[in-house]
């Protein structure tokens, strides 16, 4: 294992910025793994030091395949995760919204830039990333249909849901997309938490790249055969939305099978404890995402649903 730095530039007010990266073996840029890029994500940092222990101990094997090199980079942010701050933490902005980045931009610019920079040229990336949303994910893993995606390798993760996602306009922006524009086969993947660390989501991300990993020659590693995944469009994920605002109870957890019309969640008066809303499942089928915070504005989004196709 080779440690060494990606970038780095001084601070006036505390230590160099430095964005650290861990190799293994040498050879072709065959894989790359990408941690957190928000200072919040605290669950997909500890997935990569995860897996450079894991990924160490199979070099000191001699299990990574000839000619292969493999490359973590745990965490792009450490200064907004030192203080605590989802995104930059002199501006606000998002790195993750800033690919791929400019030499001469605005700090996250330029620390995009040199990433994305670093990363180019592996034929596989996988980016651990969180959503936008606050909540609960069923473990998946996603790509973007981009043109340039090769949609059968996301079934090699053996992950429970393979997501394909139309991009936004500020997709092109995100190291996924950026990433399959240079010609690497850029995938994400969730696990059930961001802020928090979750044991059992956290070994099931590091079982499913040392699968993927496995079953592309590029180590040699005999591990579980992991589910069989169900592959869905984004856009075929069924929205619930909140009527009301108020203390959020939820009932119904990722993963769980809802019928049309049974009660997923309440929405109670904060000051008298009263139901302002009972949320009802719009069709009966499985809670891919539940909202976690236990307040809840109007009109957000508290679950979305995977619809069960009848047959």
């Amino acid at each position: 294992m080779i440690k060494d730095t990606v970038y780095r530039f001084s601070s006036a007010y505390r230590g160099d910025f430095k964005v650290s990266a861990y190799h293994f073996n040498k050879g072709e840029k065959s894989c790359c793994i990408v941690g957190a890029l928000r200072g919040n994500e605290i669950q997909q940092l500890y997935i990569c030091s995860k897996l450079i222990r894991a990924l160490g101990n199979l070099e000191k094997q001699c299990r990574i395949s000839y000619n292969h090199e493999i490359t973590v980079i745990p965490c792009v942010n450490p200064f907004s995760m030192n203080v605590g701050k989802k995104f930059w933490c002199n501006d606000n902005r998002d790195i993750n919204r800033d690919f791929p980045g400019s030499k001469t931009g605005e700090p996250t610019q330029r620390i995009a830039s040199e990433v994305l920079n670093a990363v180019s040229g592996y034929q596989y990336g996988i980016h651990f990333a969180s959503f936008y949303i606050q909540g609960d994910f069923i473990p998946h893993v996603r790509m973007m249909e981009t043109g340039k995606e090769n949609k059968s390798l996301a079934n090699l993760f053996g992950m429970p849901y393979a997501v394909l996602r139309n991009p936004k306009n500020f997709d092109e922006n995100t190291l996924n997309y950026n990433w399959q524009m240079n010609g690497t086969s850029a995938f994400s993947v969730y696990t059930n938490e961001t802020e928090n660390i979750d044991e059992k989501s956290a070994d099931l991300a590091v079982a499913s790249v040392l699968r993927f990993l496995s079953r592309m020659g590029i180590i040699k590693y005999h591990c579980h055969g992991g589910y069989m995944t169900a592959t869905i469009e984004e856009s075929s994920l069924m929205s619930v939305r909140s009527s009301a605002g108020g203390i959020y109870r939820r009932i119904k957890q990722p993963g769980d099978e809802t019928v049309q019309g049974e009660v997923m969640a309440e929405i109670l008066h904060p000051y008298e404890n009263t139901v302002l809303e009972e949320i009802k499942a719009p069709c009966s089928g499985v809670v891919f995402f539940a909202h976690k915070s236990p307040l809840v504005s109007e009109s957000t989004v508290v679950y979305r649903v995977i619809k069960r196709i009848k047959n």
